[in-house]
C-alpha cells in the first residue's frame, strides 16, 4: 500500500492535494529538477541513495583533506544562477565562483605544454609556439564553433526531442554543420599539426566520449568555455550541491539520504511512486530519475512497463568509458602544478581505441590532475595539497577484476606522475582514496560501470537518447547525463530546465482521484 498521508508545509499547515514529486537520486541533474519542480508549486522529496546527495558529485573528507568526487570544472555558470532565481536568490550569496587560468595546461610525453585558455590573442600565441601555419584555423575553429553553439546549445539543449519530426526538422542543420563529422575530422579541418589536432579534440572525454567518434556538435565546448570561462567553486564544488539543498528546503521540499529506490511503481501505465529497498513505498504524481538511464529501465522499471526501452536495447546500445579515480593528499605542496593538467601517454588514437572499441586496460594512459588548492588552499591542511588524478579506463565489459588491479594501477598511476610533475609522490602521501569502474556501478548505479551513461555519438543524441519524458511510463521523467543533451554539467542542468516544457505548472495540473488527502 502506498503511502499518501498528508504532509506538513513548512508553515506547519497541511500540505492536502497539492502535488507531489518525488526524485530519485540527487546529483546536478536531480537536485537542478527538484528545484525547477518545486519552483512549478509541486511538494518535492529527494531520495538519495548515499549518505550523503551529490551523486557523481559527492564530497569525501578525511585526514583534514576536501575532495570533490566527480566534476570540477564549472562552465555556463548561468544555469546555475537560474536555479537560485527561481528560488529569489542570489547565487553569490551562497557560493563564490572563481575564474581559472588557464583552463588546462595540457603536457604533451616529451614535456612539453600547451596552455588553453579563453584568451585569443593568447591561444594564438600559444599555436604560434607549436606550428605558426596554424594561427589563422584558430580563428576559423573558433568561429565554427561558435555556429554549432548557437545551434546545439542555445536552440536545442533545453528543448525536448519528444518526437522523432523534431529531429527531422533539425537534420538540414545539423547537415549544414557537419555533424556526421566526428570531433577529431572536424578538427582536421582546421589544424595541421598533429599537437594542435589533440588540444583541440580531447573536449569529448570529459562527457566520456571518443573524439574519434563523437560527433562535431560537442565541438560546441570550446566555444561555450571561452563565452563564459572554467570555474571553480570555493569550497569546492560540493559547496553548490549543499546550495541546491538549501534552495530545495527553503522551498518546503525535503531531500533524504540513505533511501535507495529499489522500484519505480506503475500503475495504468503511469508512475505512482516509489518502492525504497527498506520496503517503505512512497506515493507520487511525478516521478523523476536522475538515475543512470539505462539502471532506470532496467533496474528501477517492471518489465511489463517497458516497450522501446528494453533490456536487449538497453544491452545494443554503446556506453561511455568508465574512470579509475585515486584521490590523494600530500604533506608538501607542489606549487608548479596548475589547477588542471592533462598530461597525455605516447598514444593518442590507438589508447582510445583500447578503451572504446577493444575494451581492454593498457599498460599506458593518459591523466587528468585536478589540484584544487591550487585555487583554494582551504581544501587541504596548512602546507598540503589536495589532488585527484582520473585515468578514462573502459567500462565493466573489459573484464577487469578492479579488486585485484586497483592497487597496480594506482602504483602506475603513481610513478608516471612522479617522473612527470610531481616529483618524490610515494613518500609525500598522507591519505588516498580511490575509485574503480565498479565502484560506479555499485555505489553510483551506473549501468556496466559507465562513468557518463550513454556514449555520445550522432545515433545516441537528442531523439535518440532515452526521452526526457519517459516514452513508455506516463508521469515519468528522466533528467542527468544519460538522456537528452547528455553528460557535463551544462548538459545535466539542461536536462533539468527542460522539464519546464514538459511537467505541466500545478495550477495546471489535475489532481488524480488515487491520491488519498
Amino acid at each position: 500500500m502506498l503511502d499518501t498521508s498528508p504532509t506538513r508545509s513548512t508553515n506547519g499547515q497541511p500540505e492536502g492535494r497539492r502535488p507531489h514529486a518525488v526524485v530519485i537520486g540527487s546529483g546536478f541533474g536531480g537536485l537542478a529538477a527538484a528545484v525547477r519542480l518545486g519552483a512549478k508549486g509541486y511538494r518535492v522529496t529527494v531520495l538519495e541513495k548515499l549518505d550523503a546527495p551529490g551523486g557523481r558529485a559527492y564530497v569525501h573528507r578525511q585526514d583534514g583533506f576536501t575532495f570533490d568526487a566527480g566534476p570540477t570544472i564549472v562552465t555556463a555558470p548561468f544555469l546555475f544562477e537560474e536555479l537560485w532565481k527561481l528560488c529569489g536568490r542570489k547565487m553569490s550569496d551562497d557560493v563564490t565562483l572563481v575564474p581559472v587560468a588557464p583552463f588546462y595546461r595540457i603536457r604533451f610525453q616529451d614535456g612539453s605544454h600547451f596552455d588553453y585558455s579563453g584568451d585569443a590573442d593568447a591561444m594564438r600565441a600559444e599555436i604560434a609556439r607549436f606550428s605558426p601555419e596554424d594561427v589563422g584555423g584558430y580563428d576559423a575553429y573558433m568561429k565554427a564553433s561558435e555556429e554549432i553553439f548557437k545551434v546545439g546549445f542555445e536552440q536545442l539543449g533545453d528543448v525536448p526531442f519528444s518526437k522523432w519530426t523534431d529531429m527531422a526538422k533539425i537534420a538540414p542543420e545539423m547537415l549544414r554543420l557537419s555533424s556526421y563529422r566526428s570531433v577529431y575530422g572536424l578538427v582536421s579541418k582546421f589544424f595541421r599539426d598533429p599537437r594542435l589536432r589533440v588540444v583541440f579534440s580531447f573536449h569529448p572525454l570529459l562527457i566520456g566520449g571518443n573524439p574519434f567518434t563523437a560527433s562535431s556538435i560537442y565541438c560546441l565546448i570550446a566555444f561555450l568555455e571561452r563565452r563564459w570561462g572554467v570555474h571553480f567553486a570555493l569550497g569546492g564544488t560540493g559547496r553548490l550541491v549543499d546550495g541546491l539543498v538549501k534552495l530545495i528546503e527553503g522551498q518546503g521540499g525535503q531531500v533524504h539520504c540513505n533511501r535507495e529506490v529499489r522500484e519505480i511503481v506503475v500503475a495504468d501505465g503511469a508512475a505512482r511512486g516509489v518502492r525504497l529497498a527498506s520496503g517503505e513505498t512512497i506515493a507520487a504524481d511525478v516521478v523523476v530519475s536522475n538515475a543512470d538511464s539505462a539502471w532506470t529501465y532496467r533496474h528501477l522499471l517492471p518489465t511489463s512497463a517497458r516497450s522501446r526501452w528494453s533490456n536487449k536495447r538497453i544491452a545494443r546500445a554503446r556506453y561511455s568509458m568508465s574512470l579509475f579515480v585515486w584521490y590523494f593528499g600530500t604533506r608538501r605542496t607542489y606549487d608548479d602544478a596548475p589547477h588542471h593538467t592533462i598530461l597525455l601517454g605516447p598514444r593518442y588514437r590507438e589508447l582510445l581505441t583500447d578503451i572504446f572499441e577493444r575494451k581492454i586496460l593498457a599498460d599506458d594512459f593518459s591523466l587528468y590532475l585536478h589540484r584544487p588548492t591550487a585555487t583554494d588552499p582551504s581544501l587541504a591542511p596548512d602546507g598540503c595539497d589536495a589532488f585527484y588524478v582520473l585515468s578514462p579506463v573502459p567500462h565493466l565489459q573489459s573484464g577487469t577484476d578492479w579488486s585485484v588491479t586497483a592497487e597496480n594501477y594506482r602504483r602506475a598511476i603513481a610513478r608516471e606522475l612522479e617522473k612527470t610533475m610531481l616529483p618524490d609522490l610515494e613518500n609525500q602521501i598522507v591519505t588516498s582514496r580511490m575509485l574503480t569502474p565498479q565502484d560506479f556501478q555499485d555505489r553510483l548505479s551506473s549501468f556496466r560501470g559507465a562513468a557518463f551513461g550513454l556514449e555520445p555519438i550522432l545515433t545516441q543524441s537528442a531523439w535518440f537518447r532515452p526521452h526526457n519524458k519517459s516514452e513508455d511510463v506516463a508521469n515519468l521523467y528522466l533528467v542527468g547525463a544519460g538522456t537528452h543533451p547528455g553528460a557535463g554539467l551544462p548538459g545535466v542542468l539542461s536536462s533539468a530546465r527542460v522539464l519546464d516544457a514538459l511537467v505541466p505548472d500545478v495550477q495546471h495540473s489535475a489532481i488524480p482521484d488515487w491520491v488519498a488527502t
